[in-house]
């Protein structure tokens, strides 16, 4: 087994250590900055939702309560104006929802899946938490749903949704009286949920991961010739001559060139020790035979 080879097997494992663990970290790290940007678009999407919620009430539902007694517009309750907006930017992202899932909903459209309505009941079971965040499976791909809960803290919402007699007439014209009474303050009737496509931010992370891993093995690569063929010239080829001087001087061949040292590194020391070896083996050599061809004959 030689030097060379020994040399690169511990490059190789020390590269396949490093290799496997940066794959994971930086795997875990695309895979996370992915979610975190879907997350955000689910957020923006959110708080738009609510931007317009709040714009509908303080604006939109005072200047059409004259008509509210003639007849009910669902244009002023909040939730049908933040669902038909996003529904509108679904025409150009069909992949992005919004809706205000309701287990009782007056608007059927509004009636929670099966889905939804677990979330609805996780609300339910965890009162003090704020947000629900999870991930399901679409025909389209994985998609991640950033979800808040509907609570009733308002008492204006029970003039509509809590006895059946308080509602407006022409709200109960319009729906009818068979669902969204019996709220109570307090209570979570329903859940916001958002739901945003999660395949192209994942399908981003992952090219990048393969773009990051593949430019680390061609750096690799690169260090490895670069580290055998100074390996190659600093010292197994300097090894290589002094192995043959020292062969040609243990087979008596006392008049070979010494090798001739360069720098001042560890192999340039071996050779000069090599040298001095050479030569005091040579001059012992030549004491030996002075003394027994210059020996007085008996």
């Amino acid at each position: 087994m030689g030097l060379r080879f020994k040399f690169n097997l511990i490059l190789i494992l020390a590269f396949a250590i490093g290799f496997v663990s940066a794959g994971f970290f930086a795997f875990t790290i695309l895979q996370k900055n992915a979610q975190e940007e879907v997350l955000h678009n689910a957020g923006i999407m959110m708080a738009s939702a609510m931007a317009i919620r709040g714009y509908t009430v303080n604006e939109i539902k005072p200047l059409l309560a004259r008509q509210q007694k003639k007849q009910f517009l669902p244009q002023t309750v909040p939730a049908y104006a933040a669902t038909q907006n996003i529904k509108r930017l679904q025409i150009q992202y069909p992949d992005y929802s919004y809706k205000e899932a309701t287990i009782n909903p007056t608007n059927p459209m509004n009636r929670a899946a099966a889905w939804e309505m677990d979330i609805v009941e996780w609300f339910r079971s965890h009162p003090d938490e704020k947000e629900f965040i999870g991930e399901r499976d679409t025909p389209t791909g994985p998609s991640l749903f950033l979800s808040r809960p509907i609570r009733i803290k308002n008492e204006g919402c029970l003039s509509c949704h809590g006895i059946i007699s308080d509602a407006p007439d022409t709200m109960k014209v319009l729906y009818g009286t068979a669902n969204g009474f019996g709220w109570k303050m307090d209570q979570v009737v329903g859940a916001q949920v958002v739901s945003v496509p999660a395949t192209i931010p994942y399908e981003r992370a992952e090219r990048a991961f393969y773009t990051f891993m593949g430019s680390l093995l061609g750096v690799f690569v690169i260090i490895a010739i670069l580290l055998n063929l100074s390996l190659h010239g600093m010292i197994i080829r300097r090894i290589r001559v002094m192995s043959k001087l020292a062969n040609e001087v243990s087979m008596g061949g006392t008049e070979t060139p010494e090798f001739e040292p360069k720098g001042n590194d560890e192999i340039s020391s071996l050779a000069q020790s090599f040298n001095r070896m050479r030569r005091s083996l040579g001059s012992a050599i030549n004491m030996l035979d002075d003394t027994i061809y210059n020996k007085p004959p008996q």
